[in-house]
């Protein structure tokens, strides 16, 4: 749908960006009848987004009810795999629940954004807002110099809209926020890089070489100095009906002392031995690359200002502590509770940042900001234990795999000695495995 936005005052909110976080507030405030309108400046939802990985649809399931069945989810995710990679070596470990092949499917699913963008905009649509596509937001509109924000400038000849609210859901790449004084631009710390092929595949091939059948996918996620060259990040492939996602994400802060571009190590890691066997062959169909926030809790700002919120990436909402990998989700949420926010500031007729504050106020008090206080540590620790984490540690797991299934005439028992000595000396010995396990505890709490 494309129209010429003219119609100053006609909205009660605009929403700028329709991805998950911009698509779950329009539909929330539409859901709760006020006029919305929402801006993206793709083609068409989605199609700037170059995420590859999987959805997490607990509130998109309440938002849409039946409709979800709809949905296009490519699979479900029945398989989670994490791999340490030497850089020959492979150490791994894979987890299959048999709750997660049935409905719901541990609301997780393999998703192409494209489509289920579109799909999710759809439903905002349908609910009663409007969508503009092709249309870039450049600023927002202040009352005046310092007073609320009242509206937003557009790419377009007469693209200069006023609204009551202004629900910002730029993604990470968050100029229009920063522009206006409502954030920071992101700490080269907080921020990691992501680079993503997707290749095409017969469907047969993708279930034969990952074990799957027709409904189900895989995640499989690999760290260490054969995925990322002893980076802060790691590798990852996801099954979609027939496609792969295959990528690498890693610190900017690393990236900036590798001499390899990002595509040349993601040419990297898909020649690894563990790595090669799964992704060979197949038609690239889409390359992409991205900046991704992880800066954690310290990192999101000020969600609620007079005239409008922020949300979804733009306000940092990533989890990412190596085992959780998570934004998707966040993203909705943040999109729900601001729409929500917003519907109350509606009816009460007062937009400024008070009575918007039921937004951060219930955002504080659900998952996302729960999850993300809890591992805000985690990124400082990843850079600190860097060498030990993806350098040290998968090599010291494959010279004591190799060791304990040691085939000669020494009994096993001398085999097992050795292998556990060599993981003891590279934990630092017992003093040293007793602090890291006290460290490290808190990443299965």
């Amino acid at each position: 749908m494309t129209e010429t936005p003219n119609y100053d005052d006609h909205f009660d909110a605009i929403v700028v960006g329709a991805g998950l976080a911009g698509s779950a507030a329009a539909l929330t405030m539409a859901q709760e009848d006020l006029e919305v309108l929402l801006l993206e400046r793709g083609a068409s939802p989605g199609s700037k987004n170059v995420f590859g990985g999987t959805m997490f649809t607990p509130r998109v399931r309440d938002l849409v009810g039946e409709d979800f069945e709809d949905a296009p989810t490519e699979r479900y995710l029945g398989r989670k795999q994490f791999s340490l990679l030497s850089p020959e070596d492979e150490t791994s470990l894979s987890v299959r629940p048999s709750a997660w092949q049935d409905p719901p499917h541990n609301d997780t699913h393999m998703v192409l954004r494209g489509n289920f963008d579109e799909w999710f905009a759809d439903q905002a649509v349908e609910a009663g807002a409007t969508l503009i596509t092709e249309t870039t937001v450049t600023d927002v509109i202040r009352e005046d110099e310092d007073g609320p924000i009242v509206g937003v400038e557009t790419d377009r000849p007469d693209g200069a809209i006023r609204a009551p609210v202004v629900v910002l859901a730029e993604g990470g790449n968050s100029l229009v926020s920063e522009a206006a004084g409502l954030k920071e631009p992101d700490k080269r710390q907080e921020v990691a890089i992501g680079a993503k092929e997707v290749r095409k595949y017969d469907r047969e091939t993708i279930e034969d070489r990952f074990g799957l059948g027709e409904k189900d996918g895989a995640s499989h996620h690999y760290f260490g100095e054969g995925a990322c060259g002893g980076a802060v990040g790691g590798g990852f492939i996801y099954t979609n009906k027939n496609t792969l996602a295959i990528g690498v994400a890693y610190s900017i802060s690393d990236a900036v002392e590798d001499p390899r571009k990002p595509d040349e190590l993601l040419d990297d890691f898909k020649q690894h031995p563990a790595v090669a066997p799964l992704v060979k062959g197949g038609r690239l169909v889409e390359y992409s690359a991205k900046a991704i926030p992880e800066g954690g809790a310290s990192a999101v700002p000020d969600l609620a200002h007079d005239g409008a919120v922020i949300v979804g990436d733009a306000a940092s909402l990533v989890l990412n502590n190596g085992i959780h990998l998570e934004g998707t989700n966040m993203a909705i949420e943040s999109g729900y509770w601001a729409g929500k926010a917003v519907a109350e500031a509606a009816a009460a007729g007062q937009y400024d940042a008070t009575a918007l504050q039921a937004y951060p106020e219930n955002l504080e008090d659900s998952f996302v900001m729960e999850n993300l206080e809890h591992y805000d540590w985690f990124g400082d620790f990843a850079h600190d234990e860097k060498q030990f984490l993806f350098t040290e540690l998968p090599k010291a797991l494959t010279e004591a795999e190799l060791e304990f299934f040691k085939q000669d005439r020494e009994p096993k028992e001398t085999h097992a000695k050795r292998a556990k000595n060599m993981v003891i000396r590279a934990l630092g010995g017992w003093t040293g495995a007793a602090k890291r396990a006290w460290k490290y505890r808190k990443l299965l709490s």
